[in-house]
């Protein structure tokens, strides 16, 4: 996995855990953990995340916006993605080491009725369709995650 990719999945991680109240907070977590960011990066990253600024009750923080980064980690996850194979009643997609149960987790997430769910390995996810007729569907979902994220 990339530095970049890296940095991303722990800026997630703590925004999904800590209340993140301004760029220099943020700035200063990651750097106790090692991971050099400037505020320019951080900018950058946001945008790409999907990240925004809102106000609660205890005062302004930053989230993920849940429209916004699906669409972006679309783009990511089509990083990972090597291959998609399928025979008469499964789709196999080879991922990059290590990456299988985040692409799994995602596609599990996008709750699509032609999918019962997924199994995944360190380098393979392996998609149960509902129904084998939905496989040329899910071949060209996964090819569209591939292309897109070239786009």
């Amino acid at each position: 996995m990339s530095a970049k990719l890296r940095r991303l999945n722990r800026i997630k991680e703590l925004l999904n855990s800590k209340v993140i109240t301004s760029h220099e907070n943020l700035v200063r977590l990651l750097s106790d953990e090692g991971v050099q960011v400037t505020q320019a990066t951080l900018s950058r990253d946001f945008a790409e995340l999907g990240v925004i600024r809102t106000f609660t009750e205890n005062g302004a923080r930053y989230i993920l916006d849940a429209h916004e980064s699906g669409k972006q980690i679309a783009k990511l996850i089509g990083f990972e993605i090597l291959s998609v194979e399928n025979n008469e009643s499964l789709v196999l997609i080879r991922t990059l080491a290590g990456r299988a149960p985040g692409i799994a987790h995602f596609i599990d997430r996008l709750n699509n009725p032609e999918i019962l769910g997924t199994v995944a390995g360190d380098d393979t996810v392996l998609v149960i369709p509902s129904s084998i007729k939905h496989i040329p569907n899910l071949v060209s979902m996964v090819k569209r995650m591939m292309v897109e994220q070239a786009g």
